[in-house]
């Protein structure tokens, strides 16, 4: 489902779809998975991504606090407009790094 690239601590995973809860779990055992390698940086690249539903920012957040207690961080990028303001709105920006898309 999801493309990811692994460099020297960082991983880039890219879902390519929207993070619904049609597709939360799937999306949240590939992300567990990730975080058990212990990687310094995981970055979440939402090229593609249109929409982010209440499940989907459950399993962003899930995610950041999993990676917090081992070290690590948690970055995403290419993030829509009206997502990176929902975002913002939440205030999830101040706990993990949110970058808007061009």
């Amino acid at each position: 489902m999801n493309e990811n690239e692994k460099k020297e601590g960082r991983v880039v995973i890219k879902p390519g779809k929207d993070i619904v809860a049609s597709m939360a779990n799937e999306f949240r055992s590939e992300l567990y998975s990730l975080v058990q390698k212990s990687p310094m940086e995981l970055i979440i690249d939402l090229l593609g991504v249109e929409m982010v539903d209440s499940v989907g920012i459950g399993v962003l957040i899930a995610t950041h606090n999993s990676l917090n207690k081992i070290g690590g961080k948690l970055k995403i990028i290419n993030v829509a407009g009206n997502i990176c303001d929902l975002f913002n709105t939440m205030r999830l920006n101040r706990h993990f790094t949110v970058e808007r898309g061009h």
